[in-house]
């Protein structure tokens, strides 16, 4: 008599490739999830950093871009002017403070909203410009990425994305040094809508300041002329293509029946 071993169902088949796909979606989903939710909680959160960290960071930067400020006739008569933009400024959003202006005297047409208060103007933007009006609307500008808080939330993101990126690689030395924010903070592009709300606070300090807002337009007609040769602005690399901004400018000046008139000459480089 042979012996016959009992076949054995198998109760537990291996996951057939739907299961699979399913699993990986949910995983998949949950984690960008919790990703968007980290961003979300994030942004909700960058109007409770203190000022002093602010300067903390600011000051590595700052250490990167400019290591020895200047302290030309230039940059004296930048801090004037951005002092007296400071009297016009409103009493929310902790946006009056004390705004230091960083000269560099580099042929970068740039200007930056650094942590800390600090805004960064190169030679390069100052070459750039026709008037004073349109110096007072750049400033205005990067004061309203600080009203927005969008200097602190785009820098955020970024190093959060690559802090996320990095712990599933392994390799968390992505804040070895000040060369890493500096880089990321000038080479960080602003979404459109945050450039076009920083552009209507500038439009909005120009008008505060002159009684008029001529001249608001001219260096983003002088950029748009030159967007096709921008292998030295980059001012491409950090902002928006001008076009829509001088549409959304024009928009808010027929809205808010501002007067456009004569702009006064810059004289600022004349140290």
């Amino acid at each position: 008599m042979s012996f016959k071993s009992p076949i054995i169902e198998n109760k537990n088949p291996e996951p057939n490739k739907r299961q699979l796909l399913t699993i990986f979606f949910l995983f998949g989903g949950t984690l960008t999830f919790l990703i968007f939710l980290i961003f979300y909680l994030f942004n909700q959160l960058i109007y409770l950093v203190p000022l002093e960290v602010e300067e903390k960071i600011g000051n590595l930067i700052i250490e990167q871009i400019a290591p020895e400020k200047e302290n030309s006739n230039i940059s004296q008569q930048l801090n004037v002017l951005v002092d007296e933009i400071e009297t016009l400024l409103p009493n929310k959003n902790n946006v009056k403070r004390n705004y230091e202006v960083i000269y560099v005297p580099e042929n970068t047409v740039n200007a930056l909203a650094i942590p800390g208060n600090k805004i960064v103007v190169y030679e390069g933007l100052l070459k750039e410009l026709k008037s004073e009006n349109e110096l007072v609307m750049i400033l205005g500008h990067e004061i309203g990425h600080f009203a927005h808080r969008d200097h602190l939330r785009s820098l955020g993101n970024m190093l959060l994305f690559k802090l996320i990126i990095s712990s599933i690689i392994g390799d968390l030395d992505i804040f070895s040094s000040g060369v890493d924010l500096a880089n990321v903070i000038i080479n960080t592009q602003y979404s459109q809508r945050q450039e076009m709300k920083a552009d209507e606070f500038g439009l909005d300090i120009l008008n505060k300041y002159y009684g008029h807002v001529g001249g608001a337009i001219a260096f983003f007609e002088t950029l748009e002329k030159k967007e096709n040769n921008s292998n030295k602005l980059s001012f491409f690399s950090s902002h928006p293509s001008p076009q829509n901004r001088i549409k959304n400018l024009r928009k808010i000046i027929e809205k808010k029946d501002y007067i456009e008139s004569q702009p006064q000459e810059l004289n600022i480089l004349q140290d």
